[in-house]
């Protein structure tokens, strides 16, 4: 999951052109080429509770380690913020982004040329070679010792802070919502010194929400079939079938139900195809990672299961990096919404 080459300069500056983050960057936090001396101006030192741990930050971080995590939500998260040139190396990808330029922007991050591990991600030594001042990890998985990772313990020996995402620390991400993605973007903020960016982020994120949820409100939610495109988590026919997490939440708020919700306990279903033809499925909504057609996908399935209604009407979006926790997910609400209620629009 990872990719390589330097981050540029330009595409960080054309980040901010497509984002607001960047916008009072004049004002707020000059940690950039001025990092002595600005705690007064930053609110350093920041203290964050962190899955039962506090975590003291005397300066903004400016090297960064993004582990892996099979997620997209930090490194997308700290390029919203404007802070892609603290990344020393990331090792997250999705290859597409609803947000125009940001796949490009993560594929110009440096990786810091590690052998990953079996689990694509960043082994012990490695790590603290890399001479981390803040590791972000997507869930706890990434600082456990049985799995060949660096420590929070041994990370902090070294002079390096932590920090997991929200609702990773028991690495149970099927409770996670839209609102943990503002606490993501809040955290980072405050860690870095960026507060106002980060709530003027979660402002518009959720203006966004509530003018769709507004226009959608009170209609009979369909039922949506939400699932990654060629993509197996299991061993039935339909293993990476949503059940539960923000995807349900995003679904909520654009005015749709999970067809699959009861599905599952956890955040994915393993289905037979027996299962998912006895369902009725009045929209799909496919999730592209690395895939260079989706939308065949989507097509596909339709055409597989002729009785859905979605086949029938030949409803599907397809999307990406929206529909993880991040910065974006009021993008994933307003496209599903359009799909699911077109007469709202």
């Amino acid at each position: 999951m990872s990719l390589k080459r330097p981050v540029a300069a330009v595409l960080t500056a054309a980040l901010c052109l497509i984002t607001t983050a960047c916008a009072d960057s004049s004002t707020e936090g000059r940690t950039n080429g001025d990092r002595t001396g600005a705690a007064s101006r930053t609110g350093h030192p920041v203290t964050i509770e962190n899955c039962g741990r506090n975590e003291t930050f005397k300066k903004a971080p400016d090297r960064v380690v993004v582990m892996n995590g099979a997620s997209v939500a930090e490194v997308s998260t700290l390029l919203a913020l404007g802070l892609g040139d603290r990344i020393v190396a990331n090792e997250q990808n999705y290859g597409m982004s609803e947000v125009p330029g940001r796949a490009e922007a993560v594929k110009a991050l440096p990786t810091g040329h590690i052998e990953l591990n079996d689990a694509y991600d960043i082994p012990r030594e490695a790590m603290l070679g890399l001479r981390p001042d803040l590791v972000l990890s997507t869930t706890s998985y990434g600082f456990d010792e049985k799995n060949g990772f660096a420590t929070r313990d041994q990370l902090g020996q070294v002079g390096a802070n932590t920090y997991v995402s929200p609702q990773g620390c028991d690495q149970d991400t099927s409770k996670t919502t839209i609102a943990d993605s503002y606490t993501l973007l809040r955290d980072m903020g405050k860690i870095f010194g960026v507060p106002r960016r980060a709530e003027k982020l979660i402002a518009a994120s959720r203006s966004h929400i509530d003018e769709v949820a507004a226009k959608v409100k009170g209609r009979k939610p369909p039922k949506v079939m939400v699932l990654f495109s060629n993509m197996s988590m299991g061993g039935n026919d339909f293993s990476s079938v949503v059940a539960h997490g923000i995807y349900n939440d995003i679904l909520a708020k654009a005015g749709g139900a999970n067809a699959f919700e009861s599905a599952s306990r956890t955040a994915f279903a393993d289905l037979s195809k027996e299962k998912v033809a006895a369902t009725d499925v009045d929209a799909l909504v496919v999730i592209g990672y690395h895939d260079p057609d989706p939308a065949a996908y989507a097509r596909k399935l339709l055409k597989e299961f002729p009785q859905w209604p979605a086949a029938r009407k030949n409803t599907f979006v397809v999307l990406s990096d929206s529909m993880y926790l991040g910065p974006s997910n009021d993008l994933a609400v307003r496209k599903i919404a359009r799909m699911l209620h077109p007469d709202a629009f």
